[in-house]
């Protein structure tokens, strides 16, 4: 058959039992040609099929029709991720997951929840509050973010400092295999076990590689009762990380911690400005600033917060942030998402450039070394800075997690492609600093084959991984093992 027959056919059998959930309109097609990763403001990329499945048994025929035809299937949920990871670059079907949205169970009892993938983290939240509940993993995406894709990426949450990442709140999922099988992975509704291999772990940043997320069970915590957030500022970036360090020594319980550049705060300030009209003031001589929140009982949070200045400011000499306008307009947009009517950051950011990151990790002593190759490098590539932000998503650690971001002129290939040099040199710098090329966006369609240079000899056994769960490569293809952008080192 040729390959428009294989299509044909395909599209066929998938609307014999998906109907009008199965589709090869270019309309629709259209809508999920990218995400938003920096590309050429041209470049579309367009799946061949596109399909709206309501169940795991409905994802199990739909990949057993590809395998029949050895059609990719790549799985689409919010469209937010920044690395191409959802972009159909070698055509395909494109499952999209959001169709399977359904919360299948609430378990106050066993601080338990388990839904479909395709609910976004947002609506899942609304679900849990009349239970006094919530999911404490929190992408500043969580409106379009679902479940699913918090998986698939292993992304950066608001609160990772207490709570870790989507792995440390996930027991079980119900994945659907490069093979055509439905697989329940996991520990139940228990904490962990060690038994047997933690197959489950593979699937968390394993990007649609190795199958599609239908289902996932979740632990749950109980909303805090209050809320406190404040800011610091530092003469350097070393001094925010070792107050933070000093911070958890001291025993408290910090909910969230960002450690910014004075340039990043800009970007984070988008509210304050919208409200006042003017720059937030930050004094001459300070090169980070730090945000930590407190959450719990209120006798505990204000303890928390006095305990922390006194740490913060008489052993580091932190300044603390007096405009606390400034940290709510921080808040606004990095948690509450409370903007002003047609004034968010995201898009009025974007509209002449788009949002670009190296997303490396390095330790917490490497942090100025990297800084400063962020400046040299960005500046090598002309590429606007926005800024540095230091996430941290290991519970009670200092826990590196950076957004290196800057703005990139999409206007043209070459300074897309200019983009791309600098997250390569970034990388290779990071894995020199002992530490990772990414951290939250993931390989996607940039970092692939490039990245063996961090991984070595089991960059090989990966492989092995991957032709297991997918013996005919039709999941996600192209992802982790390939690049359009950067050229395997060596080469």
């Amino acid at each position: 058959m040729t390959d428009s027959e294989k299509l044909n056919a395909a599209l066929t059998e998938l609307q014999a039992f998906l109907g009008e959930r199965a589709t090869a309109a270019p309309m629709h097609r259209m809508a999920y040609s990218r995400d938003w990763s920096p590309r050429f403001k041209d470049m579309v990329d367009l799946p061949d099929i596109v399909v709206v499945p309501h169940n795991t048994d409905e994802v199990v025929q739909i990949v057993q029709v590809a395998l029949k035809y050895e059609l990719p299937v790549i799985p689409f949920a919010g469209g937010t991720g920044m690395g191409g990871g959802v972009v159909a670059w070698k055509g395909g079907i494109m499952i999209e997951t959001k169709g399977m949205n359904k919360v299948l169970e609430i378990d106050p009892d066993n601080m338990s929840v388990t839904v479909q993938a395709g609910i976004t983290i947002w609506e899942l939240n609304e679900h849990l509050a009349p239970y006094g509940l919530w999911l404490p993993h929190q992408p500043e995406s969580k409106r379009a973010c679902t479940v699913g894709a918090s998986i698939g990426v292993d992304n950066d949450s608001t609160f990772g400092v207490r709570y870790g990442k989507i792995l440390d709140c996930l027991t079980n999922v119900v994945v659907v295999t490069g093979r055509g099988e439905a697989v329940r992975m996991g520990h139940r509704k228990a904490s962990f076990s060690s038994t047997g291999y933690n197959l489950m772990h593979l699937f968390v940043a394993g990007e649609g590689t190795l199958g599609v997320v239908t289902e996932a069970t979740l632990r749950v915590v109980t909303l805090p009762k209050t809320r406190q957030v404040r800011g610091w500022v530092f003469p350097t970036l070393i001094d925010g990380a070792r107050a933070l360090e000093r911070t958890l020594a001291s025993g408290l319980s910090v909910e969230s911690a960002h450690l910014n550049c004075r340039q990043r705060l800009h970007f984070y300030t988008h509210a304050y400005r919208q409200k006042y009209g003017r720059e937030p003031e930050v004094p001459d001589w300070a090169e980070s600033i730090l945000f930590l929140s407190f959450a719990g009982d209120e006798d505990v949070v204000e303890f928390s917060l006095g305990k922390a200045r006194q740490v913060i400011e008489n052993e580091y000499k932190g300044e603390l942030v007096r405009e606390q306008e400034i940290v709510e307009g921080y808040w606004d947009s990095k948690h509450r998402l409370a903007f002003l009517p047609f004034k968010q950051k995201w898009p009025d950011s974007q509209r002449e450039k788009k949002f670009g990151s190296a997303d490396v990790g390095v330790p917490m002593g490497r942090l100025e070394e990297m800084y400063h190759a962020f400046l040299e490098i960005s500046a090598k590539y002309e590429q606007q800075i926005l800024g540095m932000t230091v996430y941290n998503e290991s519970p009670n650690k200092v826990s590196p997690s950076i957004s290196f971001a800057i703005f990139v002129d999409d206007s043209t290939e070459e300074r897309v492609r200019n983009f791309f040099g600098y997250v390569r040199e970034m990388s290779l710098k990071a894995v020199e600093l002992e530490g990772t090329m990414s951290t939250y966006i993931g390989d996607g369609d940039r970092l692939g084959g490039f990245n063996a240079y961090e991984h070595g000899l089991s960059y090989e056994y990966m492989k092995d991984v991957k032709a297991l769960f997918d013996p005919k490569n039709i999941m996600n293809p192209g992802k982790k093992f390939e690049s359009r952008w950067i050229a395997p080192q060596g080469t």
